[in-house]
Order: C-alpha cells, then structure tokens, then sequence
C-alpha cells in the first residue's frame, strides 16, 4: 500500500496558502484586462488599479487584499493510500500556521464566534474530507476572505419556485449585498441535496477553474443567464455602477428531496482564491 507522511500535506498546505494570497488567478487578471479596454471611465480606472495591485503583490510578495481569510481546504483521500507520521487534520492547521507566520499574512479568526479572542496563528482551517477510489491525495486551498462571504446566503425554495425561483434568489442576494463584496464577483452556486450540502456545493464550485461551463447544456445555459442578468442590476465594478459585476457563475447540483430545492449562492471578490495539488504516495 502506498504511504504518503503528513509532513508533505503541512509542506502544501503552506505553500499554497502563500501562493493564492500573493498571486492572482491569471483568468482573473485576463478578465481585468478586457475590462480596462471597456466602456465607462471609472470602470476602466478601476480595472487598471485592481491590474496594478496585483502586480504589486506578486512582485514585492505582499498580499493581493489586506483580508487573508479563512482556510477551506478540500480533501479527496484515496481510500489506498496509507497516512503515516502524525495526524491528517492536525497536518492541515500546521500548514496554515506554518503559512500565515512565516508569510505575515493577516491572522483572522477567532476562537469563539462570541467570545471573539483571536487564536493568533489563523487556525483552525475548516476541512472537507471524502474519502474516493485510488491511492492520491487530492488538496485544494482556498482561503475566503470575509467581505465576499458575508453576501453569501441560502434558501429552502420550494419545487414550484423552479429555475426562475432559483434566479430570483440569486439576483436578490446580488442586490442586498453584492455591492459589498468587492466586485467583480464570481458565483458559486449549489443546487439540491439538503441545506447543508447546497452551502457546501456552492463553497465548492469557488475552486471551479473560472469561466468553466457546466457540462449539462440545461445547467450552463442557466449559469450564461444568471451572469447576464445580475450584470443588468447596475452593481458595476467595485459596486460603483459602472462594468462588469460578475465574471462568472459556477454551478453544482446534487439529488434533492421531492419536497424541497435548496439553493445557496456563495460569492468571491475578483481576487478567487485556490489552488490546488495531487500527492502520490510511495
């Protein structure tokens, strides 16, 4: 049986925290681009400024937004690979910590929702864990800053809401908050299962490679028009009106209940954060 030592997963896991806060998504900078040759002066301005920034953090090695979130990590295990050396999750937190000290990134979380004391170190990540066929470790890190995350939101539709009650929603999130997340913004959107997994599709569909379109035709046709219509609510770039709000819209979709049709929007600043890497036993 292949073994892999979790000191690899802490050496990652440090790693890409480092590389998704000072370096951005080249989608992302291609998109700024096309937006700097736009229509509207400010939203040009505002795509030069956000191309500027960018290069700065990539050049100098300091962080691309001052918010270095909070850590989401992804795991596919394969259910042949033997772990040795320590403890999976604790591996992870030592990587973020590892991370966020040596990279002097910004120390985020709290040990208590409440209680609100800094833990210092910016653990603990959260972890999702699925265990699948082969003997690899699949990593993904995103760490989501809160400005993006706090215009994110849920509902339980009911079957008769359909497609258009799904589009509803997404739009109305947009209007209430999408100006506060620091547009432009991609969408992450999950459909189905219970209200749990439709949070966690959505969470998912922000580690999608940008732009990427849903294989079924039905469902990419859905991402095309809840794109185009968010972008006729007059949020603009920076949510000052003018440009391109939103990037792009990623979907995910699981079985649902004959009762029910959850939906979960998650929303990322044009920064999107992730990356990720395959470990191979030996």
């Amino acid at each position: 049986m292949p073994e892999l030592d979790v000191s690899r997963i802490s050496a990652e896991v440090a790693r890409l925290c480092q590389q998704v806060n000072l370096e951005a998504d080249p989608a992302v900078l291609e998109c700024l681009e096309r937006e700097k040759r736009g229509k509207g002066e400010r939203a040009r301005a505002f795509a030069a400024d956000l191309l500027a920034n960018a290069v700065a953090a990539r050049e100098d090695r300091v962080p691309i937004c001052q918010d270095t979130g909070m850590v989401v990590v992804f795991l596919e295990l394969g259910q042949d690979l033997h772990l040795t050396g320590g403890d999976l999750e604790e591996a992870v937190q030592a990587g973020v910590r590892k991370a966020y000290h040596e990279g002097y990134l910004r120390k985020s979380v709290v040990d208590d929702p409440l209680r609100r004391k800094n833990t210092g170190d910016n653990t603990p990540a959260v972890m999702h864990t699925r265990i699948v066929p082969g003997s690899k470790l699949r990593l993904t890190v995103a760490p989501k800053g809160f400005g993006s995350e706090n215009a994110s939101a849920l509902a339980m539709l009911t079957p008769a809401q359909g497609r258009e009650g799904v589009i509803k929603f997404v739009l109305a999130t947009l209007r209430e908050k999408g100006a506060n997340a620091c547009p432009p913004l991609v969408l992450g959107i999950g459909i189905g299962g219970t209200m749990e997994k439709a949070a966690l599709l959505a969470k998912e569909a922000l580690t999608l490679p940008l732009g990427r379109a849903h294989p079924d035709p039905k469902y990419r046709a859905l991402e095309v028009e809840i794109v185009e219509r968010a972008n006729r609510l007059g949020i603009g770039m920076q949510g000052l009106g003018e440009g391109t709000a939103v990037l792009a819209a990623h979907i995910l979709e699981f079985p649902t209940h004959i009762a029910g049709l959850p939906v979960a929007v998650n929303t990322c600043c044009h920064v999107y954060r992730h990356a990720e890497v395959v470990l191979e036993g030996k």
